[in-house]
């Protein structure tokens, strides 16, 4: 039942010392009392620091200590620090500002409030020794990579997918992906290109389905960006902070997202719960880099370069020597023969002469592929 008038302080009593006693969980204690978490933390709160003298209740009206926080914006504060139980006092600050509230306090102020609660854990951050860089508008550079698996209730392993705007940090594509194949890949990027259009540049890792395993940058995912003249960058291997700002928010969803439950029972669920992460990290989570109040959507807008229905046709400059790639994966120039590269079979290449006699520049496009060297 809720507080009784005549009783107010004995139930408060009570309750407080069942709560510290910690047997019945607060949820379910608070359920037994008729109030709400946010009420019951804030009493137990104020029964921690001031014993019995806290439950009892205060003037709305300035006292002695005309900033200290007022019980409705504790109550807000704990509320909000529930619902995301890895939000600290700055990313909660910005959350709540960004709401339209009025005097919240500062960050090391609902540090405190969740001090005081119980509701704070001190995350473990890693520590960086790399310089930072961003790109200057948005649509120049998209980070793209596979998270690490993980296994769903009936043994199906699920690898989520994410693709990150480097400037605004708007995450465009996050897909819990039942493989990591090239045309699956293709089929989620189709989707994105439709709706936010094209970018100029596209940072992703080394191997299978991104390319560079062995220092040749091209596969069919690859030729297929270049056919939509996306240049696409590799980071160094055995240095993934190249995509610090992909994986950082691959640690933002394991904390916010896949740890907050023992299991997900199936593929649904689980992108359901990715696709209302992607709203709340999009639209309403301030992110620090960006600004107190600054969610990334507030940062993003779409390309103007539109995705096409059909592929350009494949032309060169005037004095290009072109040569048709073989089934085989190979192409004949001045009697000899060359391997171009299986992603490039049956396709047209462009061969150009380099300052050095003998020495030839090999595009897709106009994206180089490789340099040869003839007989002068």
């Amino acid at each position: 039942m809720p507080w009784r008038e005549s009783s107010v302080v004995s139930e408060r009593l009570e309750f407080v010392r069942l709560a510290v006693e910690g047997v019945i969980p607060m949820a379910e204690l608070c359920r037994r009392f008729g109030i709400s978490r946010q009420t019951g933390y804030v009493w137990l709160g104020r029964y921690r620091v001031e014993g019995e003298a806290g439950l009892v209740d205060r003037s709305r009206r300035p006292g002695s200590h005309p900033d200290e926080t007022g019980v409705e914006m504790v109550e807000l504060v704990c509320a909000v620090r529930e619902a995301h139980p890895v939000w600290g006092g700055r990313k909660i600050r910005g959350f709540l500002l960004r709401q339209g509230h009025q005097g919240v306090p500062a960050p090391s102020t609902i540090t405190q409030i969740l001090r005081r609660n119980e509701l704070l854990t001190e995350p473990v951050r890693p520590q960086r020794d790399y310089v930072r860089f961003q790109a200057d508008a948005p649509n120049r550079l998209w980070q793209m990579d596979f998270k690490g698996w993980l296994t769903l209730q009936d043994g199906q392993r699920i690898h989520p997918l994410g693709i990150l705007d480097d400037h605004s940090r708007y995450n465009l594509c996050l897909q819990a992906s039942t493989d990591q194949q090239t045309l699956t890949v293709q089929d989620y990027l189709t989707g994105v290109f439709t709706r936010y259009g094209l970018p100029d540049r596209m940072l992703m890792d080394n191997g299978s389905p991104w390319g560079h395993t062995t220092g040749f940058p091209w596969n069919p995912l690859t030729v297929w960006l270049a056919d939509l003249d996306i240049r696409v960058s590799h980071i160094r291997p055995f240095h993934p902070q190249t995509q610090g700002k992909e994986e950082r928010f691959h640690q933002t969803l394991d904390l916010e997202v896949l740890h907050r439950r023992r299991y997900w029972e199936t593929r649904t669920q689980l992108q359901d719960a990715f696709d209302e992460f992607r709203r709340l990290y999009n639209h309403h989570r301030p992110h620090e880099a960006l600004g107190e109040t600054i969610a990334p959507a507030d940062h993003y807008q779409p390309s103007t370069r539109r995705f096409p229905t059909q592929l350009p046709p494949i032309t060169y400059p005037e004095g290009t020597h072109i040569r048709q790639v073989s089934t085989d994966a190979r192409f004949s120039f001045q009697g000899h023969t060359y391997r171009a590269g299986k992603p490039f079979k049956g396709k047209p290449i462009g061969i150009k002469a380099t300052t050095t006699p003998g020495t030839w520049n090999i595009y897709y496009r106009h994206h180089h592929i490789k340099t040869i060297t003839t007989n002068v």
